[in-house]
């Protein structure tokens, strides 16, 4: 069973409090006014960046660098209009993108959801409002809406866990950007089931789960960005943070990159019994395979002779609704794996570059990202990447202007060029990731394996 909890901790980077905020501490409403409403704000755009929220051109609340899928609590505010807006964070700086006029009202609710999609030219700021409830202790205020702008009309379920859909009645039906209304029931147990409109066809399964008493819950189903068939997830936002819900068919998803440069083609194999991989090449990198979550005992054999293992019994733990990457890497004596997370969320206003150092004989490296092949001048984004084993040392997901790059790899401290791409032409919405490996057969000189929008 899974269960609504209050991860105030987990969220931290909202810092919110029953106060407003600015940036040189003056509060932008009359400290005289003391008829209150509360605002919610809900970063619901899967394409868009971090943003900033500001109220009256000043953050709002401390609320800076808000990620996708996550939601501010209820901040209380006083009575009066003001000018909402939204301050995309990108690579080249930070742009005004949303705004309108809200005026807050006495003891009522505004959720303010920034949903839509940028690539699109969708992106808006909706206000859902509600009167603020009373609610009892027994008792659990929520409401819905739809915020996926791909999904079409669904019927909307909660019932109690496994509840026959067929003798149920939805809650609602609603088309994007529709919502349910503030309905309060008793807390407990309930399942939340969404199904395209008119039909008993499951498209988000939450299983079981605990409303709690005396909440108040602002539900947005969101487009997803997990492993799974569910085309949405469930964005929570409670009274005091927010946290999201999978839907209870989300598997893990795992793919493998062969950079062994001395080793054969192989097969990955989990728990002696189950062939993830078959035939995988050195500079090989496979597609993403969904699989259950789970602790897995993984061997890597040759392809030709699985009775030639080169890793045996790696134990790899894999949660729901992450994506994985298994690289096998460092030469065949000393053969290593590595099980970094991937972030493939997509954002519009970037173009998202991974380079790992997986080059046993290449040493510390320099990483120069540079508008042309001339490093006259240049200072390298990265210094001294060591390779490293098991663990290998990355850059992590860089964010970059859309445009025209040149990567560079030189040994530490100099401008030797041990590796040197052409121009790459990256786009926005696009991730791209590199992995610096030996020559074929071992040692120098370095070479690359590209993966996904590198040769997508």
């Amino acid at each position: 069973m899974r269960y609504f909890k209050l991860f105030t901790a987990s969220v931290a980077v909202l810092a919110l409090t029953a106060c407003l905020d600015s940036d040189n501490d003056s509060p932008p409403f009359p400290d005289t006014v003391v008829t209150t409403g509360q605002v919610r704000v809900v970063h619901a755009s899967a394409d868009a960046p971090l943003v900033n929220i500001k109220v009256d051109g000043s953050v709002f609340n401390n609320l800076t660098d808000v990620d996708y899928q996550v939601a501010s609590g209820l901040i209380e505010v006083n009575r009066g209009t003001y000018t909402l807006g939204v301050e995309a964070i990108t690579p080249a700086g930070t742009a005004d993108v949303l705004s309108r006029l809200a005026s807050i009202d006495t003891d009522k609710n505004y959720n303010v959801v920034a949903l839509g999609s940028v690539a699109a030219g969708t992106l808006e700021l909706a206000i859902v409002s509600a009167d603020d409830p009373v609610v009892g202790d027994d008792m659990v205020a929520v409401q819905i809406l739809h915020g996926a702008p791909e999904v079409p009309m669904v019927d909307i379920y909660v019932t109690a866990p496994d509840a026959d859909l067929a003798s149920a009645q939805p809650l609602a039906t609603a088309s994007y950007l529709d919502n349910t209304g503030l309905v309060e029931v008793a807390s407990g147990d309930y399942q939340i089931r969404i199904t395209l409109a008119g039909t008993q066809t499951v498209a988000f399964d939450s299983g079981t789960v605990t409303l709690p008493g005396g909440e108040n819950l602002f539900v947005t189903a969101v487009p997803t960005i997990v492993p799974g068939d569910s085309p949405v997830q469930l964005l929570v936002a409670t009274s005091g943070t927010s946290f999201v819900i999978n839907d209870i068919n989300t598997r893990a998803a795992l793919r493998a990159i062969h950079a062994v440069a001395d080793a054969p083609v192989v097969d990955v194999i989990a728990n002696n019994a189950l062939t993830l991989f078959d035939g995988a090449p050195f500079l090989g990198v496979t597609d993403y395979a969904n699989v259950d979550a789970g602790t897995y005992l993984v061997d890597i054999a040759a392809d030709a002779d699985n009775s030639v293992v080169v890793v045996d019994d790696a134990s790899i733990m894999l949660e729901a609704g992450k994506f994985y990457t298994a690289i096998a890497h460092n030469d065949l004596a000393n053969i290593a794996v590595d099980l970094p997370i991937d972030m493939p969320r997509r954002v519009a206003t970037e173009a998202k570059v991974r380079i790992f150092h997986a080059s046993p004989a290449a040493g510390p490296v320099d990483i120069y990202v540079t508008a042309t092949s001339d490093l006259t001048g240049a200072t390298p984004a990265f210094t001294n990447v060591p390779f490293a084993s098991p663990d290998l040392a990355e850059t992590g997901y860089v964010p970059l202007t859309p445009g025209d790059y040149v990567v560079t790899v030189t040994p530490t401290g100099t401008t030797d060029i041990a590796l040197q791409t052409g121009t790459l032409s990256l786009m926005g919405g696009m991730i791209y990731t590199a992995l610096a490996v030996d020559s074929t057969g071992g040692g120098a000189p370095v070479q690359l394996i590209l993966a996904d929008d590198f040769v997508n």
